[in-house]
C-alpha cells in the first residue's frame, strides 16, 4: 500500500549515524528497497568508508534473513561523503562525530539559506559549575561542545537526542544519551529556530516526554531563548 501512495523517485540517498541495532534492524522492510529500478546510495562519512553497507548487507545474510541483499529490488550502492562534506543533488550535506559508545555521526543539511541538524545519539556530559541536576532551572546556561554549537548554528530545525531529565540522565551517565535540559540549553547558545526533542528513552510514557517538553519550554522562557521545541514523534512534516 505505502508504495502505491506516492511516486517513488529513481535515487535514494541514506545516511545512517551508526550501526546499533535499534538504527539498523528495520533496513530489510525499508519499503524502497524492494523497488526496481530504484538506486539507493549509502553513504560512509569518510573517503574509500563502505563500513556501513558492509554491516547493513551482512544483517541480511542467509542465517539472521530470508532475503538477500541481492535480491533485493533496488540497486544498493556504496557511497562516501569524501572529506565529511559533499553536494548531493543541490544539498550540502555535512558529517561530524558525536559522543556514543562505538561511535557516531551527526548530519547537517543546507540548500536555499535552509539548514537542518540531525544529532542523535550523543552524550553532553555535565560540566565543571554546570548545576546538575537543575529541575527548576536556577542555575547557568550549561557548557556544551563548541563545535556542536558551531554546527548547529542558526539551524532551522535541529533534531536532537533529549532521551532523559537530569534525574534520569545521573543513573545513566555512560549510556550515550543527553538531558534534555542539556540539548536545551545547547539549542539557546547555537540560536536555533525549532528543536525536536528526539530518541525518546523505550520506558518513558507519553506524559513523562510531555513533561520534559514543558520543562524545556521553561527553560527557554527563563533563558530568554529563541527556539520552538516540541517532541518529534513519527509523521510529522514541517515546512520551511
Amino acid at each position: 500500500d505505502i508504495l502505491s501512495r506516492k511516486p517513488m523517485p529513481k535515487e535514494l540517498h541514506l545516511l545512517i549515524t551508526h550501526t546499533h541495532w535499534d538504527h539498523i534492524q528495520g533496513f530489510p522492510f525499508f519499503a524502497p528497497t524492494h523497488v526496481p529500478d530504484i538506486q539507493i546510495h549509502l553513504y560512509g562519512t569518510i573517503k574509500g568508508d563502505d563500513s556501513r553497507y558492509q554491516l547493513l548487507s551482512g544483517q541480511m545474510s542467509s542465517a539472521y534473513f530470508p532475503v538477500g541483499f541481492g535480491d533485493l529490488g533496488a540497486r544498493i550502492v556504496s557511497d562516501d561523503l569524501g572529506s565529511g562534506v559533499k553536494d548531493v543533488n543541490g544539498v550540502t550535506v555535512k558529517s561530524f562525530p558525536l559522543n556514543h559508545p562505538g561511535g557516531c555521526h551527526g548530519y547537517s543539511f543546507e540548500k536555499d539559506g535552509k539548514k537542518i541538524v540531525y544529532m542523535t545519539d550523543n552524550e553532553m556530559e555535565p560540566q565543571e559549575g554546570d548545576t546538575f541536576p537543575d529541575p527548576y532551572h536556577e542555575g547557568k546556561l550549561r557548557k556544551v561542545p563548541p563545535a556542536l554549537v558551531e554546527i548547529a548554528k542558526g539551524a532551522d530545525l535541529l533534531i536532537i537526542d533529549s532521551q532523559y531529565d537530569d534525574h534520569e540522565y545521573l543513573t545513566k551517565k555512560g549510556w550515550g544519551h543527553s538531558s534534555c535540559n542539556t540539548t536545551t540549553d545547547l539549542a539557546i547558545q547555537a540560536d536555533v529556530g525549532s528543536v525536536a526533542l528526539f530518541h525518546h528513552d523505550p520506558e518513558s510514557t507519553d506524559t513523562d516526554v510531555e513533561a520534559r517538553v514543558e520543562s524545556c519550554r521553561m527553560r527557554i522562557e527563563i533563558f530568554k531563548g529563541k527556539p520552538t521545541i516540541f517532541a518529534a514523534r513519527e509523521g510529522v512534516e514541517l515546512k520551511f
